[in-house]
């Protein structure tokens, strides 16, 4: 059998309305203060019975409100016809109010137009009875009695929801802005990652192979070029960092902002990378057919970006001969296309530097931030890594 739910204990403000309501219902009907029967020969202690009744209903107004405007009503009834405390009255009001209020949607559409639809009856019935201006006031105190203080609980109740519903609103505004600030942050930690990969990188790379090679050869002319190229790479590696840690520290208000590498710098990349290989059967090509148009700055940066990923991977994994860099973009227009061939097959003699896998991932979420195109992989006998990045004409120009 299913277990029945525990019984909601009254609130503070119900208890204290049902007693106050029931002391002061005692307190009139000891003074006296109490209308005459409505129902010749019933009792007039039958009201002290309504006033308890409605004190324990007033016990339910916001756990049970329906419940307890039913119980109110019955109440109300005996009080009437035994003669009627204005306390009873009083409680029966704030029952209405609470089944309104507390109820669920369904009462709050249908008890104010049931009070409405009663007030009338009862008055055309007072005024049918009684046939004396007088009735009026029958319909008036049902009125009072009915349809204010359920008007009142809708009124109370559609700014109750307004206000909860702007709260609901303000919290879902603020849970939005929370994810977006974590989009946001997790985007920059994504580029910083990227930038600090390819600024580094290729440097320390150059580092480790140079540094592999002056301990395993023992010639006193190789180990002065390995340890001058590890210098430079070490000074150059520095500059980048104290680069890139400048474009971290710097505030929104400066004034000029820090220089973004461009694709005119391709040479001294490829300069690098040419001193970073020993083997004299390794060269380095760059084939420039980008045109005289200008690029966007985000294009030039990609495209630089990854280029020297891809000059890094070479250095680190290709086979001795020809590291071809093209450049493509159509007269008048259209989308860059850089290409970068290294060979594949017989790795070169000498020590290598392990990869991590960075590198494409660094380069495919670049382009694919430009909605571009990325392949990379071995293709006619060398491995090839091609980019294809969108150009904004308007940007183009603005740059």
């Amino acid at each position: 059998m299913p277990r029945s739910l525990p019984l909601r204990p009254p609130d503070r403000v119900d208890a204290a309305i049902a007693v106050t309501g029931l002391l002061g219902g005692l307190l009139l009907y000891a003074l006296g203060l109490i209308s005459h029967a409505a129902l010749p020969g019933v009792p007039r202690r039958l009201a002290l019975l309504a006033l308890v009744v409605m004190a324990g209903a007033e016990l339910l107004r916001r756990g049970a409100p329906l419940v307890a405007l039913g119980i109110g009503t019955a109440a109300l009834t005996l009080d009437v016809l035994a003669g009627s405390l204005i306390a009873n009255v009083g409680m029966f009001t704030d029952l209405v109010y609470a089944a309104v209020l507390y109820g669920p949607p369904a009462a709050y559409r249908f008890i104010p137009r049931a009070t409405e639809v009663l007030t009338v009856v009862g008055t055309l019935l007072a005024v049918a009875l009684m046939r004396e201006p007088a009735a009026l006031l029958v319909g008036i105190a049902l009125a009072v009695l009915t349809v204010v203080p359920a008007w009142t609980g809708v009124g109370v109740r559609v700014h109750r929801d307004a206000a909860e519903a702007a709260r609901l609103t303000a919290e879902r505004t603020a849970l939005l802005a929370e994810l977006d600030r974590r989009e946001a942050v997790s985007a920059e930690r994504a580029r910083m990652a990227r930038e600090l990969h390819d600024m580094v990188a290729g440097h320390l790379s150059a580092i480790a192979i140079h540094s592999s090679a002056a301990l395993s050869i023992d010639e006193p002319g190789a180990s002065r070029e390995a340890l001058g190229v590890i210098r430079e790479n070490s000074v150059q590696g520095l500059a980048e960092m104290r680069r890139l840690i400048g474009l971290l520290r710097e505030t929104a208000g400066a004034d000029q902002p820090a220089p973004t590498p461009r694709l005119d710098g391709l040479d001294a990349l490829l300069e690098r990378a040419r001193t970073s290989v020993r083997d004299d059967r390794f060269s380095f090509v760059l084939r420039d057919g980008r045109g005289t148009g200008a690029l966007p700055v985000p294009v030039e940066l990609a495209a630089y970006r990854i280029v020297q990923e891809s000059l890094t991977n070479a250095v680190k994994h290709a086979a001795s001969g020809e590291v071809a860099v093209e450049l493509e973009r159509v007269a008048g227009g259209g989308p860059l296309t850089v290409r970068v061939t290294s060979p594949l097959g017989a790795a070169r003699p000498g020590p290598r530097a392990p990869g991590a896998g960075a590198g494409l991932v660094g380069m495919r979420e670049r382009v694919a931030l430009l909605n571009g195109e990325f392949e990379a992989g071995p293709v006619d006998g060398t491995w090839t890594i091609r980019a294809v990045l969108p150009v904004d004409e308007e940007r183009s120009e603005k740059s």
